[in-house]
């Protein structure tokens, strides 16, 4: 017997390692050392920092992986795997360095896991940060045929000064809210159990997604707010606080951003919902509670900033191409969100 035999092709793995190696080096940036292939990434800390914090982040994609491999699309996948990890970093103000990925499968199928990389890598371009390395785990007997699961890993940088820990936040502060793409990439055990009690098909075209099937729709990636926050910072614009709005929607992520003695009050009519969660609100017969506790509900990232630059940050972000609007303020409390349904 040999390693093929027991459902390992060595020579299509180190083919595949070849296969990405112009994805990769294609997200290098000043700071990475070595080559590729080695054992190990090496970063070195840019330079120009007194008190450099490393920051960092670790994130999978869930149950979204599920539609890509059912509608046989693997090339937005992994850019969210970099959104779910550069956008958590990104809320302590740092700026993502470099991000590995775990890769695993039940067999090695170059083509499909190619797409995987190439949406990572693109991640990785739009953050602004290397993908450093990564690991690709061939376990027959592990997965079903077709299946794999993604693990990503994230390291960025911050001044100390600049730290953002809920310390800056200012009771009067707004709270603005990030337009997201969409879904992004929580509540898919929710979506896929919608499509499938209710018969739907991945391939059907709801008429309020404007052409796209559900499988276009729902495969649609999540938003990387890194660059617009950090080019943000460094026109001057005073950040406060910044709350990712992933897993438990804006009860359970808006809250973690502020200090001591805080809370939000949130005005729901702020920002418009949009198509997909409608469909789902309606078609599913979910209630406007669980949908604010599952979903982002069209705000993927929440800025809090003084009441006196909310204006001016808005026009900023907006000239971002982010839709921006002022959805709350910061009031006192203990960390509850005020004006949501109940």
């Amino acid at each position: 017997m040999d390693y093929r035999e027991a459902g390992v092709d060595v020579e299509a793995g180190r083919a595949f390692v070849q296969q990405i190696r112009g994805m990769v080096e294609s997200t290098y940036r000043p700071g990475v050392l070595g080559k590729f292939g080695g054992f190990s990434g090496l970063f070195q800390i840019p330079a120009g920092y007194h008190e450099p914090i490393l920051v960092s982040g670790t994130d999978g994609v869930g149950t979204k992986l599920k539609i890509a491999q059912v509608a046989n699309r693997h090339d937005t996948v992994g850019i969210d795997l970099v959104a779910m990890c550069v956008n958590d970093v990104l809320t302590s103000g740092a700026e993502p360095l470099f991000f590995l990925d775990y890769l695993a499968t039940g067999h090695l199928e170059p083509e499909q896991l190619a797409q995987v990389v190439s949406g990572i890598s693109e991640g990785c371009r739009q953050a602004g940060c290397a993908l450093l390395g990564g690991e690709t785990a061939e376990m027959p007997g592990f997965y079903q045929p077709g299946e794999y699961d993604l693990a990503g890993f994230c390291v960025g940088v911050v001044e100390k000064s600049q730290l953002l820990d809920g310390s800056q936040v200012q009771i009067g502060d707004v709270a603005i809210g990030l337009g997201s793409q969409g879904v992004h990439s929580n509540g898919f055990s929710l979506v896929r159990k919608i499509i499938s009690d209710r018969g739907f098909s991945w391939e059907e075209k709801p008429e309020l997604f404007g052409g796209q099937t559900l499988a276009e729709a729902f495969l649609t990636p999540t938003q990387i707010y890194v660059k617009p926050i950090l080019a943000a910072r460094q026109a001057g614009l005073t950040i406060h606080g910044l709350a990712h709005i992933t897993g438990g929607g804006l009860p359970e992520n808006l809250p973690r951003c502020l200090g001591e003695g805080q809370a939000v009050r949130l005005n729901p009519n702020s920002w418009p919902v949009l198509p997909v969660f409608q469909w789902l609100a309606t078609t599913g017969e979910v209630s406007e509670v669980a949908m604010f506790n599952t979903f982002n509900m069209g705000i993927g990232l929440v800025v809090i900033v003084p009441s006196d630059q909310a204006e001016q940050t808005m026009q900023w972000f907006t000239s971002q191409s982010l839709a921006a609007y002022a959805i709350g303020e910061v009031v006192s409390g203990a960390g509850e969100l005020i004006g949501l349904p109940e």
